[in-house]
């Protein structure tokens, strides 16, 4: 502050985070080593500062980064810089491209962390720390568009229920990702969100500093095996800076795409019988290409403010563990020794059942960092679970910002977070194993984010 002149800065930064081949990637059922890097992973930074206060972004290329790891840069980024744990949003984008940086444990503490997972903590706060070296007078704005022939719900009712078994023994209501074009589909079992929400900051001069973007769709894919990528979310990072005419210059622009609630979204077309074929990486650019050129269209017509209200609040919300019940040993029990001469029944059993195993150790409580930032009348909600639509369409119609989106996997990673309705339906992504809370939680979660926005506001 200079007098009673209000001043607003901001500065933007990359920071390597690719991993050594040979690290596993994780995107898929069973871990494969990396045997290829097809672009490298980035921690994007973003730092915004109102003269008071300083808020950090940070969007990481991996499929889920746990708060341990997050913790641990966050406060390598305080004793730098100043900027509290608070005021910090860390989160994944969730590419299912990319190597493990979980570690072999769930509860490990900073002191266990992986030689990999130190060198993320390390290049995140670096990252930070470069973003408040450029630190420049800028003016901020934000909007959103529409792209809705991306986003489809992947969970499905069926007619048929031979199509539902689970591998708990049971039969679902609904279907995650169904045969295409199957005469079972009946209809989806939850909606989409087509709109992309974005902050676009420049600096006074009028060059670009960084955009971030939100969607709410999982991730692409289309990868070859072994192949290590950032995805959708790098490819627009790219191509943004393109159309923005930001590619050359120094310090260089930085683009960034957050995952919004995604955790039942993909960008299939289950009613397609035969949907057309794509080549490597080329549906992740047109996805990427698409979502691009709408928002550099939308840039062009936001209003830049030269100052706004910066403000952030956090909270960690005790959640209780949802435990095997006795059926559910019983029943994989059986299949273990089953397992032995027949062949398996539902063939995610033997999964499921190292899952349920290894919920031994589990606490019969966690507590789940929450988090709202506030850039003028935005509101950012942070929570670290794959959340659904609904429940982020449920942030935004009660939020007290004018603007709201969320950010999901952000400072943290449990796993995926059904609304208590989903969980009757049951279906892959509420199986014990898949999430790990209780079936209330979503509840929970948004009334504590709405009373976090109202203290903001």
């Amino acid at each position: 502050m200079r007098g009673a002149e209000k001043l607003f800065q901001a500065g933007a930064a990359t920071s390597n985070i690719t991993p050594p081949l040979g690290e596993m990637i994780v995107g898929n059922w069973e871990p494969i080593p990396a045997t290829h890097i097809h672009d490298e992973l980035f921690a994007r930074c973003l730092v915004l500062d109102d003269g008071k206060t300083k808020l950090a972004i940070v969007l990481c290329d991996n499929v889920g980064i746990p708060e341990q790891v997050f913790d641990a840069a966050k406060s390598l980024v305080t004793a730098a810089t100043g900027i509290p744990a608070s005021h910090q949003l860390m989160a994944s984008t969730h590419t299912h491209s990319a190597t493990t940086a979980r570690g072999k444990s769930k509860m490990l503490t900073q002191a266990e962390l992986s030689d990999y997972q130190k060198f993320v903590v390390q290049r995140i706060a670096d990252g930070v720390r470069r973003a408040v070296n450029q630190l420049e007078l800028a003016t901020i704005g934000w909007g959103s568009v529409e792209e809705p022939s991306e986003v489809f719900n992947r969970r499905w009712y069926m007619k048929d229920s031979a199509h539902t078994g689970n591998p708990f023994g049971g039969v679902d209501r609904v279907r995650m990702n169904p045969p295409l074009g199957s005469a079972s589909l009946d209809r989806p079992a939850g909606p989409t969100d087509p709109e992309v929400s974005f902050i676009s900051v420049k600096s006074v001069a009028g060059r670009p500093i960084a955009l971030l973007a939100n969607y709410s769709l999982h991730y692409v894919g289309g990868v070859p095996s072994g192949d290590v990528s950032g995805d959708y979310f790098a490819y627009f990072g790219k191509f943004i800076a393109e159309k923005l005419a930001a590619e050359d210059q120094s310090p260089p622009f930085v683009g960034m795409l957050s995952n919004g609630t995604s955790g039942d979204v993909n960008n299939i077309n289950f009613q397609e019988k035969n949907p057309k074929r794509y080549a490597a990486y080329e549906k992740m650019q047109e996805v990427a290409d698409k979502l691009a050129t709408k928002v550099a269209a939308e840039n062009e017509k936001i209003t830049f403010h030269p100052w706004v209200p910066l403000g952030a609040a956090a909270t960690e919300l005790p959640l209780k563990v949802r435990q095997p019940t006795e059926e559910m040993k019983k029943h994989f029990a059986a299949v273990k020794i089953k397992a032995k001469d027949e062949p398996a029944g539902h063939r995610r059993e033997m999964i499921y059942a190292e899952r349920i195993d290894g919920l031994k150790e589990a606490p019969e409580v966690v507590h789940v960092p929450l988090q709202v930032l506030r850039i003028g009348d935005l509101g950012i909600t942070a929570i670290p679970f794959e959340v659904f639509t609904e429940t982020g369409l449920e942030i935004k119609s009660r939020s007290p910002f004018e603007d709201a989106f969320t950010i999901e996997l952000a400072n943290g990673s449990f796993g995926y977070l059904p609304t208590p309705e989903q969980h009757r339906l049951g279906g892959y992504e509420t199986w014990l194993g898949t999430n790990y809370v209780e079936e209330n939680a979503t509840v929970k979660i948004v009334d504590t984010l709405m009373k976090l926005s109202d203290s903001l506001r």
